[in-house]
């Protein structure tokens, strides 16, 4: 069955977009990647990286993500349909393999991996691939309110009560109350030196923060935002078997969908990100934001980037820059874990040392050098490998047989 670029050329987009999020993560402390004051935001660079990311970037690129999960799963078990093969045997092993590599990814590399969690609930969303679209899109509704419905409403009646509690007119008692609130929220000078001090090399956090503070995170993944990426997942199902994701839907419905659901929703992020900096980042800013009004919108926001992209490449997904792309999203998988090995190089205290060195805009500048080796080296690599690095690996674990990856030499043309 040959490649569908569209999924491919979404696919390389959302792994470079979400390095633009990860390498925060990667570079400071913790709690800087959600509250930006809370180290290295000082310039107008600073602020400019976080507004970007704010508007264009956060949770987008990661939901990309895990649509077009819910799409290979799908792919892959069509295939293997097609094939007279069970769908479970594909799909299994591969969920089973990626989550080997989610758990390497996220004790020894980085906490913020999304393989472990993919590969768990994965195995759940196997047992809803048959459901006719409409119900593929209820399911997804459905999950993404449970997620987030109910956090959604206890955020709102709860943040107004901590205003209350820092008003002028507030008593001592709820003062105080809200003070201590804020104070377990913040980073002391002694837990960012130990933070820093911890991150001297990547076993030095596994046995010092990873396993001590968050040793199931993986598997607690399922209960934390489980919902959220089944409902994902069931999205990107759904706009698979539409025709959505193929590429097979008229040029103008792209257009519809990407600017009729980007604009406004990208409106709405602008909206907040002046706010939160009108307010000089307080943290009951953030927390009405990124807790009330934006949950439901992220997904909302990544169908309608999905409509941006296959409107422009609609027709010319086998263009020069359309391949490119494609390319990486190929190789998302050693992309993805590619680009973690370069953070941890960077930032570990064993190579690069420059962990909590940087700023926030110093940090976010090393995003684009990196995308730009994502697509200079991707397409080279495809054309003398059918699969990318690791993408062949995960494959022949999978499989249970190293399966040939060299490309066979192009015959030479005979003389005459």
């Amino acid at each position: 069955m040959p490649r569908i670029l569209s999924l491919d050329i979404i696919r390389g987009i959302a792994v470079m977009g979400i390095f633009f999020a990860n390498v925060i993560g990667m570079a400071m402390i913790d709690a800087a990647y959600f509250h930006p004051p809370t180290y290295g935001f000082f310039s107008a660079l600073d602020h400019i990286a976080w507004a970007v990311n704010y508007v264009l970037v956060d949770a987008r690129f990661r939901a990309l993500f895990s649509i077009l999960f819910g799409a290979s799963l799908l792919l892959i078990t069509d295939r293997a349909e097609a094939r007279d093969q069970p769908a479970w045997r594909a799909h299994f092993p591969r969920m089973a393999v990626l989550l080997l590599f989610g758990l390497v990814h996220y004790y020894w590399l980085w906490w913020g991996d999304i393989l472990a969690n993919y590969a768990l609930i994965g195995m759940a969303a196997f047992f809803l691939r048959r459901l006719p679209v409409p119900a593929m899109l209820m399911g997804a509704v459905l999950a993404l309110l449970v997620q987030h419905g109910p956090l959604m409403a206890g955020h709102a009646q709860q943040l107004p009560r901590y205003e209350a509690m820092r008003a002028p007119d507030a008593t001592p008692a709820d003062r105080a109350t809200y003070d201590a609130m804020i104070a377990r929220a913040s980073e002391s000078a002694a837990s960012i030196a130990a933070d820093k001090a911890a991150h001297e090399n990547p076993l030095t956090h596994a046995r010092e923060m990873t396993l001590p503070e968050n040793r199931w995170q993986p598997f607690k993944s399922v209960t934390d935002y489980g919902f959220e990426t089944l409902g994902l997942m069931l999205l990107g199902m759904a706009a698979f078997r539409s025709g959505l994701l193929t590429g097979s839907w008229p040029r103008h419905h792209y257009a519809v969908l990407g600017l009729v659901v980007t604009l406004p929703s990208l409106a709405i992020f602008a909206f907040g990100t002046f706010t939160i900096h009108a307010s000089g980042y307080d943290r009951m800013a953030f927390y009405w934001w990124d807790y009330v009004w934006l949950p439901m919108l992220q997904p909302i926001c990544a169908m309608g980037y999905i409509g941006l992209i296959l409107w422009l490449f609609h027709g010319h997904e086998a263009s020069a820059t359309g391949l490119r792309i494609a390319a990486v999203g190929r190789m998302a998988f050693t992309n993805y874990l590619g680009a973690t090995l370069i953070g941890t190089l960077l930032f570990s205290g064993f190579a690069g040392g420059l962990y909590g060195q940087l700023s926030r805009g110093q940090t976010w500048l090393i995003a684009f050098p990196v995308c730009a080796l994502m697509l200079a080296w991707s397409q080279p690599w495809l054309a003398r490998f059918r699969y990318g690095p690791l993408e062949w690996v995960w494959r022949s674990l999978a499989q249970g047989r190293w399966e040939a990856n060299r490309r066979p030499p192009a015959p030479s043309a005979k003389p005459g």
